[in-house]
């Protein structure tokens, strides 16, 4: 049975399988079932729930990365065959709070990917924010083939990444995408060379840490509501939220420093 432990500069106990550790205002969040191909189970998934419930107030931004050859192989199908239906339903609910808890939880999160992104791994991911692939990195939903249906809010959020179409194809076939095709399709965001994931991770992290809380805010929490609603409900959400924002004392100063030349102008550079 797997026994918490302290989380080293946070008031939390993580299991095992999870390790969390403070570099300056950003937080990395790694996943330890190496053995297991990071596949997750009951422990994990609840400390990954406890742990971004708890951040601290001084952390702005989270890399959630993993150890070994592989970000995540999925639900540990170990313990499917233990639940009944009342049961399935409770253990899929508790994925949907866990992963609700980087969504839409206090600070933006960026994944590290690598090796296999694979049905509950690939749902893990996209409730995060931002997702930098590594060309080792492989996208599959296999649970039409085994039988299973996807329960840790995949049907909800893959599809908008990939469109409903290309996530039944997934789904019926057991089609696997590389990374190029992972990229093309808009499930990462970065695409790096192998081991070049969490350096790229830690570093965009640091970038949106930087913004003020209340555009992160906005964007995490708002802009994916606006994109639910109605054109004329989207445009007056728009409007308050805007206003919100700009009336923040942070962004007064930002912008008066914008004007005053005295912060940087927006230019392209390659990421």
């Amino acid at each position: 049975m797997s026994t918490a432990q302290p989380a080293d500069g946070f008031d939390i106990e993580l299991p095992p399988s999870l390790r969390a550790e403070r570099r300056g205002d950003i937080a990395v969040l790694t996943l330890r079932r190496a053995h297991k191909r990071n596949a997750l189970d009951d422990p994990t998934v609840f400390g990954i729930e406890a742990f971004f419930e708890s951040l601290p107030d001084a952390i702005k931004a989270v890399v959630l990365a993993a150890e070994g050859e592989h970000f995540s192989a999925g639900l540990d199908l170990s313990e499917l065959t233990e639940r009944n239906v009342t049961q399935g339903i409770a253990h899929s609910r508790s994925w949907h709070r866990a992963f609700d808890r980087i969504e839409f939880g206090k600070v933006p999160v960026v994944a590290v990917l690598h090796g296999a992104v694979v049905g509950g791994g690939l749902e893990l991911a996209a409730s995060t924010h931002v997702r930098v692939a590594e060309t080792s990195t492989y996208y599959a939903l296999p649970e039409g083939t085994r039988g299973i249906f996807v329960g840790g809010g995949g049907s909800v959020r893959v599809p908008r990444l990939i469109g409903v179409s290309r996530m039944m194809e997934m789904m019926l076939t057991g089609h696997t995408y590389g990374a190029e095709e992972g990229q093309a399709l808009g499930i990462s965001h970065y695409l790096v060379p192998p081991g070049a994931g969490l350096a790229k991770g830690i570093e965009l992290a640091k970038r949106i840490a930087g913004n003020t809380p209340m555009t992160n805010f906005a964007v995490m929490h708002v802009l994916p509501r606006i994109a639910e609603q109605d054109r004329a409900s989207g445009y007056l959400t728009e409007a308050l939220i805007a206003a919100i924002a700009q009336g923040d004392d942070e962004a007064k100063a930002r912008l008066q420093a914008f004007l005053e030349k005295r912060a940087p102008k927006t230019i392209h550079t390659k990421s």
